[in-house]
């Protein structure tokens, strides 16, 4: 079954197995001719990442690289390459990677020009509208995993160093103009990562589908979303090297991220402090409160679920969909609860905290049923 697109919603991109050939061709319909490839530590020195270096370089590309990139980048890990960038003449990004380096890639192209400090941007109102959008670089996000959706997003997830708050960077002209999503990049992800990242974009699906806000086209996207994580994303776990399944759950990943436009909810509230405080992978944290957040949900949802389920093909309505993404997680081998994921001795002061940011984050506004201190820590609490 051969899987190749050339599609335009959300923006342009190009689909298939060994477009990452394309990325010089893709700098030029960018107007790019010196980019930065910005990826993290991990990749840096990986095959992947050099062949395309190599490519961009044998195309009379000047490309550079930049790989100081935390697993939750922060603004330190921005202005050291807000810094390169400058230093290097360079006249767009390529974000290249995980959600970390598609993240900061995407967030140094927009800080290149403006004079304010990052968190003036953070999405709250109508802050975006501060930027200066005619100094934005352009981006082309190639991602190597297929979770985040990073890609086709207008926002980033940047961690602040001093507080250890996870803050959403929000600007439309953050969407990349080109995306390159070639499954044979994803093939050697380690299991745990396919793992994680997998329920990173069910996580996306299953929250802007459960979101109370008015968006028919998220909901659809997503309902279609979680049914390609259902069917795929064991399938990659047990047998990596099968591309189709690795190009369906890049699929899948970018439209949980299109999806979510309708909104998040107490997921992604809760597994961003966590993830912010004590560095755990964002979609196995997801993955990790995922059902408890459902029976919280419950008596919001239950009835849409019932209608999952039966699109899905899984029996006994809403038990039946809580049922299979329990054994869904345990199937991934991801941790069963916060404690077994790392979270031990936390005192009340530490679920207090997680508590307070949980009902800032900008996810909490996305959940069907109303956050509060009392309830939210509540729902911490049944996730140890």
């Amino acid at each position: 079954m051969t899987l190749t697109a050339n599609w335009s919603y959300p923006t342009t991109i190009w689909f298939g197995a060994g477009r990452i050939a394309e990325l010089a061709k893709a700098c030029q319909h960018a107007r790019i001719k010196k980019p930065l490839l910005v990826t993290d530590k991990g990749l840096a020195n990986l095959p992947i990442t050099q062949n395309a270096l190599a490519s961009l370089t044998a195309a009379g590309l000047d490309a550079a690289l930049f790989a100081e990139v935390d697993p939750n980048p922060t603004e330190t890990n921005m202005q050291a390459g807000l810094e390169v960038y400058k230093a290097g003449g360079h006249d767009g990004v390529i974000a290249f990677g995980g959600g970390s380096g598609l993240d900061l890639g995407k967030v140094i192209a927009f800080m290149v020009g403006q004079t304010r400090p990052v968190w003036d941007f953070e999405d709250i109102g109508d802050w975006w509208t501060r930027a200066n959008a005619d100094v934005i670089a352009p981006i082309i996000a190639v991602p190597t995993t297929a979770g985040t959706g990073s890609e086709v997003g207008r926002a980033s997830v940047i961690t602040n160093s001093q507080t250890a708050e996870k803050k959403i960077i929000f600007h439309p002209k953050i969407l990349p103009t080109v995306v390159i999503c070639d499954p044979e990049l994803t093939v050697g992800m380690p299991n745990f990562i396919t793992a994680g990242t997998g329920m990173d974009a069910f996580a996306h699906c299953l929250e802007a589908f459960s979101s109370p806000h008015y968006h028919p086209m998220s909901q659809g996207i997503a309902l279609e979303g979680m049914r390609l994580v259902k069917e795929n994303l064991t399938a990659v776990y047990a047998d990596p090297a099968n591309l189709t399944g690795r190009a369906h759950m890049m699929s899948a990943a970018m439209m949980g991220a299109t999806a979510f436009q309708k909104g998040l909810g107490a997921i992604h509230a809760l597994s961003h402090p966590i993830g912010a405080i004590y560095h755990t992978h964002h979609g196995t944290t997801n993955a990790v409160v995922m059902q408890a957040v459902m029976r919280f949900n419950r008596s919001e949802i239950e009835d849409r679920f019932v209608a999952v389920a039966r699109y899905l093909g899984i029996e006994g309505g809403f038990d039946g969909f809580y049922d299979f993404v329990g054994g869904l997680v345990t199937h991934l081998n991801i941790p069963k609860n916060l404690t077994d994921l790392g979270l031990r001795d936390l005192g009340d002061a530490d679920l207090d905290r997680i508590v307070a940011a949980a009902l800032i984050d900008p996810s909490a506004g996305g959940n069907p049923r109303e956050l509060t201190a009392k309830n939210t820590r509540a729902l911490l609490e049944a996730c140890f």
